[in-house]
C-alpha cells in the first residue's frame, strides 16, 4: 500500500503556499516610488540644497548659481547617459574622458582651419564613434575584457589628442566661432543649451530603455549574457552598439564644452 500521508501533506503545503501568494497585493505607485533608490537620491539632493540655501541665503539659491551648477553638471550628465547603457550590459567604459578630449581637439582643429561649424561638429562626432567602434569590436567580437580595452583607449585617445594638437591650446575658431560659442554656451528660458540637451537625451534614453526591443536586449545581456544569446538576442552586435553609443555621448559633450569654454585643450575630460 502507498503512503498517502506525505502526498496529502505536500498538497496541503502547496495549497497554503498558493493562498499566501494570491493574498499578496500589488504595490501602489507611491510604494514603488518609495522603494526606488533614485527617489531617495533625489530626496538627499533636495535636502542638501535646502541646507546650503539656509547657510548661504545670499549666494546659493540665486538664479545665477542655479544656472552655473546645472550647466556644469550637464556635460557630465550627457556622458553618464551613454555610460548607463554600458553598465546595464555589465561592462565599463573608462575611455569617455579621453574621447571627450580627442573630440574637442578634432572639432577645434577643423574650426581653426576655417571649416564650417557643422563640418567641425560632424568630424568630432565621427571621431568619437570611431573610438567607440574600436572598443566595441575588441570587446564584443574579440572577447577582450572591457576594463582592459577601455583603459587602453583612455591612453590612446589622450595621446592622439596631444599629437594632433601638437600639445597646444586651440582657441582660434575661425569665422564660425560665434556659432560654436552660442551652441555650447548659449541659454534658453534660463537654462543653458547643455541642460536642454541633457533633458532631451534623457527622455530619448528613457523611452529606448523602456519601450524598445533594443533596450530590452541591453537589459537581457546584463542579466545573463549566455541566456540572452540562447534566446536569439544579437549579443555581439548590441554590445558593439552600446560602446559606440557611450563614445557618441562623450563626443556630444566634447563638442558642447569647447563652445562653452571657447577653447579646446588636450587635457579636456581628464579625471
Amino acid at each position: 500500500m502507498q503512503d498517502t500521508t506525505g502526498s496529502a501533506g505536500s498538497a496541503t503545503e502547496t495549497s497554503v503556499a498558493i493562498d499566501d501568494v494570491t493574498g499578496l497585493k500589488e504595490r501602489t505607485l507611491v510604494q514603488r516610488i518609495m522603494a526606488a533608490q533614485p527617489f531617495w537620491v533625489a530626496v538627499a539632493l533636495v535636502a542638501i540644497c535646502g541646507v546650503m540655501s539656509f547657510i548661504e541665503p545670499n549666494a546659493f539659491p540665486t538664479p545665477d548659481n542655479f544656472f552655473n551648477i546645472t550647466r556644469s553638471f550637464a556635460f557630465i550628465g550627457i556622458i553618464a547617459l551613454g555610460m548607463t547603457a554600458v553598465i546595464i550590459t555589465g561592462g565599463i567604459d573608462l575611455s569617455v574622458g579621453s574621447i571627450m578630449g580627442f573630440v574637442g581637439i578634432i572639432s577645434g582643429i577643423c574650426l581653426q582651419a576655417e571649416f564650417p561649424w557643422w563640418f567641425a561638429i560632424i568630424a568630432g562626432l565621427l571621431a568619437g564613434l570611431a573610438c567607440g567602434a574600436v572598443n566595441g569590436v575588441l570587446i564584443a567580437y574579440l572577447k577582450l575584457a572591457p576594463f582592459v580595452v577601455t583603459l587602453g583607449m583612455l591612453s590612446i585617445a589622450r595621446s592622439l589628442a596631444i599629437v594632433v594638437s601638437q600639445n597646444k591650446m586651440i582657441y582660434e575658431f575661425g569665422p564660425d566661432a560665434e556659432i560654436i560659442y552660442e551652441i555650447g554656451g548659449g541659454e534658453l528660458m534660463g537654462l543653458s543649451n547643455a541642460v536642454w540637451l541633457l533633458l532631451i537625451f534623457g527622455l530619448i534614453f528613457g523611452f529606448v530603455f523602456n519601450f524598445t526591443s533594443w533596450g530590452r536586449y541591453v537589459y537581457a545581456i546584463g542579466g545573463n549574457e549566455n541566456a540572452a544569446r540562447l534566446t536569439g538576442v544579437p549579443v555581439d552586435r548590441i554590445k558593439l552598439q552600446v560602446y559606440m553609443v557611450s563614445a557618441f555621448m562623450a563626443a556630444v559633450s566634447g563638442v558642447m564644452i569647447i563652445g562653452w569654454q571657447g577653447s579646446a585643450i588636450n587635457a579636456l575630460g581628464t579625471g
